[in-house]
């Protein structure tokens, strides 16, 4: 399905913390939803993990919150909409995971920091509004962010609210998944298994599975799913049970 401005809901979370939901589905059959999230910065300028196509709304929007700044790859999958920001936002710096660099290197992308090939300790100049972990260990090689002013915990992969009502609500579609129905949530067995699957390096996910599990959150913004509003520490410690408590 296109990404049209029609079907793309703009929402303000929490103040300054604004989503970009999308339909998108995985393998071109099972409905995931996709969503950009940014955040305007305290000294000015904004934030954004980009992952759903740069349309007009978008554009709009983003003109309105300030200049964007940064513009992040969460992981090794969420890639393909960085050059098109980077185009549009040309002096904005662009930060992703090292194991995305050579899917862009084709279209003359190159990256302002890397995880995976940065020291850990790296800062990049954020820091101050929104902390971030990198799931070594993680098969995507995710990135976790969390921003403690609003308390809200901002992922792709690690966590899935599934189905992806929000991101499906003006597609004319209901975003359900055939045969999984509401099985790939937080609270879910099936969920505990993919994640505790998908760490290829089980002791570096629990190190950083309880990074993230110190942090001050109430809300996750997910990539695919729902927003979840409240609740959100409960969340991610159900899903990542096995390592928090191994």
């Amino acid at each position: 399905m296109s990404v049209t401005n029609e079907n793309t809901v703009i929402r303000e979370v929490t103040k300054g913390v604004w989503t970009f939901s999308t339909p998108f589905k995985r393998s071109g059959i099972i409905p995931f939803g996709g969503r950009s999230t940014a955040v305007q910065l305290k000294e000015g300028g904004v934030w954004v993990l980009a992952s759903t196509p740069l349309n007009d709304v978008t554009k709009s929007k983003l003109a309105e919150l300030g200049d964007v700044r940064w513009i992040i790859g969460a992981d090794a999958v969420h890639y393909m909409f960085l050059n098109q920001f980077k185009k549009e936002y040309p002096n904005a710096k662009v930060i992703a995971v090292a194991d995305a660099a050579s899917k862009v290197a084709e279209d003359g992308l190159k990256f302002d920091g890397a995880w995976g090939s940065d020291p850990p300790d790296t800062k990049y100049g954020f820091e101050d509004d929104i902390q971030h972990c990198y799931f070594s260990g993680f098969r995507n090689k995710d990135v976790a962010f969390f921003h403690p002013a609003s308390k809200t915990l901002i992922e792709a992969d690690l966590l899935l609210n599934l189905p992806p009502t929000e991101q499906y609500s003006k597609s004319g579609t209901s975003g359900q998944i055939p045969f999984l129905g509401q099985f790939v949530s937080p609270w879910s067995g099936l969920h505990k298994r993919m994640v505790w699957y998908t760490g290829v390096d089980k002791e570096a996910m629990k190190r950083d599975a309880r990074t993230v599990a110190a942090w001050d959150f109430e809300r996750i913004i997910p990539c695919h799913g729902d927003v979840i509003e409240k609740n959100g520490k409960k969340a991610w410690t159900s899903v990542y049970e096995w390592y928090l408590k191994s």
